[in-house]
């Protein structure tokens, strides 16, 4: 008997792909992706006659690859992405493929020989060199079989027409991220799955005909310029739609209304829009949100605690917006169990912090099992012809002091961030059962109190910031416990004492602790026991503190959106510059904390 079929995807196979793989002639399918394989793809494999499927994509292949009228007949699967191959098409080429995989291929343009094939169900040119104007030729290519498409990663800059349709009327999935594409958003057949479109430079509105894809599952059209009033009509998707990504545009009104009681979103993404009024109610009909992500608009409102029955919900993200009030009980009684990432930064909420809600956030408290799992990934990857096409839940967040860009968000990562908001009192003890957060921000807030020694609970935390509030008293010994502590912030409060010294507290500096004019010892200049130094007093009046704190983050914010401007991961604490000057920069940027909020 002949050797057929060969599937060795998915290992950790090395060296050269062996030549002697040309002389079995019986070689029906050839499976060898995902592996390490390198150097030149032997000749004799093109050749037999009897091949039908052949996939190497996704290894370290290099070298010159010729499609031409020496390719066996037989062969209608082929799949070459993601190697480091150059591809080298003859034009008079008849042959006919089904699937075709060609990413990262270096081709310069579209090869011409496309458009004879009639019988094309998947193309993949993705991440190749391809440039300029999509030909009008191309959008023609197996309009009646194709179904998925992949030219993302290229330098792709319009069609041929604006507001152009596309005519595959069975298209499933589709991939335009990553290019330079300008104009109208391009309208996908209503057939279409997955439709990404991201990280363009689109414009204009969403044409009320998006609202015909009737069974759509995901559309991802953030990192573009668009504008205009998100159409209500697409509610009408949320029986099929998962995923609707529509951050960092310039969409303005309200958030739309879903119709029906039934929702199938897992994850929504608006933010870094100009969107205003109230979260929609029928919110809470989307059991299976995991991801919710509002921040950065001119959302007002109050806490949506009435999301706190949503069993599901992992993410939620409101930072940034005019949310206001006292955080209240849920009336629902079901208070966010799965809830592990919280991010209410730079709002208006006042009072107490809500205690009653740590006791119910029971995934801050229970170890996650699975270390290398990612939210989202229970999103089925129908496009899964395509190697680069995988999606994945993003975020952006201070943590660290440092701006930190998720491309992916892990399972067991945890944070707390309350900060810029007007909270009071003391902090809460149920905060000390919170035993998995690993980021927690309370600063900017009107905190008072002493610094609980129950934050020793929290075994796993990385960075605590408490900065800019009214805590007084010591810093508690028990807080040298926490081992994986990298970043601590208590500076701009009313601390005495002596600074503890082991362990990770005798890695913080100076800035960890400025503003606490009771505190002495490393890194310190003052030391402990000193007669001659007593601390200033603290500032007169509300207002003089909340001018300072104002300043403070103002000149954060200033050095953030600068500093994020040249590199992602910039520390905002090396931002060093005298009280005077910020206050200068301050006032010249009319970046006043009032002033940005109205």
């Amino acid at each position: 008997m002949e050797l057929r079929f060969l599937t060795l995807r998915s290992n950790q196979l090395s060296g050269e792909i062996p030549s002697l793989l040309g002389r079995l002639t019986q070689l029906f399918y050839i499976d060898l992706s995902f592996n390490q394989f390198h150097g030149a793809i032997p000749s004799p494999l093109f050749q037999l006659q009897g091949l039908y499927h052949l996939d190497l994509c996704s290894n370290n292949l290099s070298g010159t690859v010729k499609l031409d009228r020496s390719v066996a007949k037989s062969l209608q699967i082929l799949k070459l992405s993601f190697n480091k191959l150059s591809l080298v098409v003859e034009t008079n080429i008849t042959h006919q493929y089904f699937i075709l995989g060609l990413g990262s291929c270096n081709l310069n343009g579209f090869p011409e020989f496309l458009l004879d094939q009639d019988g094309l169900f998947v193309l993949d040119l993705s991440y190749n060199n391809i440039s300029g104007q999509v030909p009008e030729w191309f959008l023609n290519v197996s309009t009646n079989h194709l179904l998925h498409l992949n030219l993302s990663g290229n330098f792709l800059t319009s069609f041929a027409q604006d507001s152009v349709i596309f005519k595959w009327k069975k298209l499933v999935a589709a991939d335009l991220r990553f290019n330079e594409l300008q104009g109208s958003l391009p309208i996908p057949p209503p057939k279409i799955k997955y439709y990404f479109i991201s990280n363009n430079r689109l414009s204009g509105g969403i044409s009320p005909l998006l609202c015909n894809l009737s069974s759509v599952r995901v559309i991802e059209l953030s990192y573009n310029n668009l504008t205009g009033f998100i159409p209500q009509c697409l509610s009408n998707l949320s029986d099929t739609l998962e995923v609707m990504s529509l951050q960092s545009n310039n969409f303005i009104g309200k958030i739309p209304n879903l119709n029906g009681n039934f929702c199938a979103l897992v994850m929504i993404d608006l933010s870094n829009n100009k969107l205003h009024g109230p979260l929609p109610r029928s919110l809470r009909n989307c059991h299976n949100l995991e991801f919710l992500n509002f921040g950065n608009n001119q959302i007002r409102d109050a806490f949506p605690s009435w999301l706190g029955s949503l069993l599901r919900l992992k993410v939620l993200i409101l930072r940034y917006n005019r949310f206001h009030g006292l955080i209240g009980k849920s009336m629902d009684r079901v208070e966010f169990p799965m809830l592990q990432i919280i991010d209410l930064s730079q709002n208006f909420f006042f009072g107490s912090l809500p205690s009653r809600y740590f006791k119910h956030w029971t995934a801050m408290k229970v170890p996650e099992t699975d270390q290398s799992s990612y939210i989202g990934n229970a999103i089925s990857p129908y496009w899964i012809f395509f190697p680069s096409a995988m999606f994945d839940y993003s975020m952006s967040i201070i943590a660290k002091g440092v701006q930190m860009n998720y491309s992916k968000i892990q399972e067991h990562l945890t944070l707390i961030d309350l900060s810029s908001n007007n909270f009071s009192g003391a902090i809460a003890v149920t905060m000390g059962s919170l035993k998995q957060v690993k980021f927690l921000n309370l600063s900017n807030n009107m905190l008072s109190g002493p610094l609980p020694p129950f934050l020793a609970n929290l075994t796993n935390l990385e960075a605590l910031d408490l900065s800019q509030n009214r805590l007084s008293g010591e810093i508690p010994q028990e807080l040298t416990q926490l081992t994986w502590l990298a970043v601590f912030n208590v500076s701009y409060n009313h601390l005495t004492g002596p600074i503890p010294q082991s362990r990770q507290f005798s890695t913080f500096e100076n800035n960890s602790y400025k503003g606490n004019f009771g505190l002495c010892g490393t890194p310190l200049s003052r030391k402990c026991g000193d007669p001659k130094a007593s601390p200033p007093s603290s500032p007169t009046s509300k207002e003089d503190q909340d001018s300072g704190s104002a300043m403070d983050l103002d000149w954060m914010i200033v050095c953030m959106g600068y500093a994020s401007g040249l590199v992602n991961g910039v520390v905002l604490g090396n931002c060093f510059i005298t009280r005077r000057r910020a206050q200068r920069l301050v006032k010249n940027f009319g970046k006043r904390k009032q002033r940005r909020r109205r």
